[in-house]
C-alpha cells in the first residue's frame, strides 16, 4: 500500500500527458497555469513520463513545480524509453495503436530500453528534465500489446530481468518509494503479479478501469491486486476524454456504440443532476484496489471541474439505476457497496 500511504492530499492526482502537447500544441504559459491550478486546488500527486512529448511534459512539469518545496508533493515518472539529442520527425514515429498522439512534441529521438542500465539512465535524465533531486514512484512504461504487438512478451522479459530488478533495488535502497508498471493493458500487470521474484508496490493502469471499460480488469487484475496488496493508480478515468465531453476513446475517434453508451450514462447523470465526471471518478475509485486517479488536463478550468466532480455527493439511487440499466458490470464494486 505504498502509494496510498504516500498520498498527501487525497486520491486525485495530475496526469501529465497533455503537457507533452498531446493532440495539440499547448503554449508554455498555459501548461504552467494548468499545473498551478492543480496545486491551488490541492493536488499534490503529479505523474509524467519521458514519452510525453519526448521529454516536454517533464520539462514543463519541473518548471512549474520549481516554486514548490519538494517535500510537499509526490512525483512519479516512467522508464522504458530514452530521449536522445538526435532529432527525428515526431509525426513519423511508430506509436503502435496510439498513432501520432505526440506529433506536436519535441523532435528528440525516442528509443526503447527496458534494461537495468536503461532504467537507471532514464531516471538520471528525468531528474535533470524535472530539475529535482529525487523521484517517489517509477513506472515501467508500455510493455504491452498496444505498442509492441506480439513482441510485447519479449519486451516484458527484457524488463523482468532488467528494469524490474533495478527498480526493486532502488526501492530497497530507499532511493525511490516504489515501482510498478505503467500500461494501457491488463495482461502485463496480471503476468507481473503472478511472478514471485519482483515485488512491485503499485501499477499505473490507464483506461482499463473506467465506466466504459472495466470488464477485463475485473476478471483477474483487480482481485489479484487486492490479494497481492498492490495499489492501482487509475489513469485515463475519462477514457481519453469521451467521458468528459470529448469525442476520443482509446486515443481515437469514439465509435457510434461507445457514444451511444456515453449518452445513456449522461442521461442518467442529468436525471440525478450530477456531472458525468463525478460518476467517472467515483466509479474508478470505488474498487478496493484503486489508490488514486490521475486525469490529464491541459487547461486550468478542467482542473476545477475535476476537483468539483470528486467533491460531488452522488446519490445512492444513481448507482442503483446505473447497475439496473446494465451500464456497469454486475461485478463492479460501487460506492454504495461500502455502506
Amino acid at each position: 500500500m505504498a502509494i496510498r500511504q504516500a498520498l498527501l492530499a487525497g486520491p486525485l492526482g495530475f496526469g501529465g500527458a497533455p503537457l507533452g502537447n498531446m493532440f495539440r500544441n499547448i503554449p508554455d504559459d498555459e501548461a504552467e497555469a494548468t499545473v498551478d491550478a492543480a496545486w491551488d486546488a490541492g493536488t499534490r500527486y503529479f505523474d509524467t513520463a519521458p514519452f510525453y512529448g519526448a521529454g516536454l511534459s517533464e520539462i514543463r512539469l519541473g518548471a512549474a513545480l520549481k516554486k514548490r518545496k519538494r517535500d510537499d508533493y509526490v512525483l512519479s515518472t516512467k522508464v522504458g524509453r530514452l530521449i536522445l539529442n538526435e532529432l527525428e520527425d515526431p509525426a513519423a514515429r511508430d506509436q503502435g495503436e496510439k498513432g501520432d498522439i505526440f506529433k506536436y512534441g519535441r523532435s528528440n529521438k525516442i528509443v526503447l530500453d527496458y534494461t537495468a542500465d536503461g532504467a537507471k539512465r532514464s531516471i538520471e535524465d528525468s531528474l535533470k528534465r524535472l530539475n529535482v533531486d529525487r523521484l517517489d514512484f517509477v513506472w515501467i512504461h508500455d510493455i504491452a500489446q498496444d505498442f509492441h504487438g506480439d513482441a510485447w512478451i519479449s519486451m516484458f522479459e527484457t524488463a523482468r530481468t532488467g528494469a524490474f530488478r533495478a527498480l526493486d533495488q532502488l526501492r530497497d535502497q530507499g532511493v525511490i518509494k516504489g515501482w510498478g508498471l505503467g500500461v494501457n493493458r491488463t495482461e502485463p500487470v496480471e503476468l507481473m503479479l503472478e511472478l514471485s521474484e519482483p515485488r512491485p508496490d503499485g501499477t499505473l493502469l490507464a483506461g482499463r478501469y473506467t465506466l466504459l471499460d472495466h470488464e477485463r480488469a475485473l476478471q483477474r487484475l483487480m482481485p489479484l491486486a487486492v490479494e497481492k496488496n498492490v495499489d492501482i493508480v487509475v489513469g485515463g478515468p475519462y477514457s481519453s476524454g469521451v467521458l468528459a465531453g470529448g469525442t476520443h476513446f482509446e486515443y481515437a475517434p469514439a465509435s457510434p456504440e461507445i457514444l451511444a453508451k456515453v449518452q445513456k450514462i449522461k442521461a442518467l447523470c442529468d436525471q440525478y443532476k450530477i456531472p458525468i465526471k463525478a460518476a467517472a471518478l467515483h466509479f474508478s475509485l470505488a474498487h478496493p484496489a484503486s489508490a488514486a486517479i490521475i486525469p490529464g488536463a491541459s487547461k486550468p478550468e478542467r482542473i476545477a471541474e475535476d476537483h468539483a466532480a470528486l467533491k460531488t455527493a452522488v446519490p445512492d439511487d444513481f448507482w442503483v439505476d446505473l447497475r439496473k440499466q446494465e451500464l456497469v458490470s454486475p461485478k463492479a464494486p460501487l460506492p454504495i457497496d461500502r455502506k
